[in-house]
């Protein structure tokens, strides 16, 4: 972004000094064309209306673009003053620049210098009353943030719970008592040399006759 804005205001002037050093037939006072309005009157339309005209949309441009935050500078404000400046010497001086219209043209860069200046410095009085302010009122405390305590988690099962859970079908050996074992009855073998008995060995059997 450019630190230093054009002025618009210059357009004008620049267009009436082309009018007058380089088409010196041309009359500003002549009518260019002729409008009818919607009374049925015709308005003549010149040169030096048009310049006028444009001069003040240009004013305009100037005023809205001055009034955004930090949009003109010092060197903006210098620029209008040196235009308004060389405008009056040439109205002043040259014969060809005595007109009304150029007298107006050269108003409007003095209004355009004037203007700037004064929403300069009402946008300083607005900073510094703003900053009077802020330093007067204490400032705003800030709540600590709160901290929520999570809720307790659910207690662990114990080992033994947890086995149970695990193998709740799973049967439990049972002592089986010495009565109980002497009441079964003993498991017959094949073999007549190897039946279960007291431990004592059979004696041998009777040859045959």
């Amino acid at each position: 972004m450019s630190m230093v804005g054009f002025p618009l205001l210059l357009i004008p002037l620049a267009i009436y000094n082309i009018i007058v050093f380089l088409m010196p037939g041309v009359s500003l006072a002549e009518p260019v064309l002729k409008l009818t309005l919607m009374s049925g009157a015709e308005w003549p339309l010149t040169l030096s209306d048009m310049l006028l005209a444009l001069g003040i949309l240009l004013l305009l441009l100037e005023v809205i673009k001055g009034a955004r935050p930090g949009a003109k500078y010092l060197t903006d404000h210098l620029l209008s003053l040196i235009i308004f400046g060389g405008a009056a010497a040439e109205f002043l001086l040259w014969p060809r620049f005595a007109s009304s219209t150029y007298f107006l043209l050269a108003l409007l860069t003095l209004v355009d210098f004037l203007s700037g200046i004064a929403l300069r410095a009402g946008r300083r009085r607005q900073l510094a009353s703003a900053a009077s302010r802020g330093a007067g009122r204490p400032a705003a405390v800030t709540p600590e943030p709160t901290f929520i305590d999570p809720p307790p988690a659910p207690p662990v099962p114990a080992a033994a719970a947890a086995a149970e859970s695990v193998l709740p079908d799973h049967p439990q050996p049972q002592a089986v008592h010495p009565d109980a074992a002497a009441a079964w009855p003993s498991p017959q073998v094949p073999s007549p040399e190897l039946q279960p008995g007291n431990g004592l060995p059979r004696p041998p059997e009777a040859p045959p006759r």
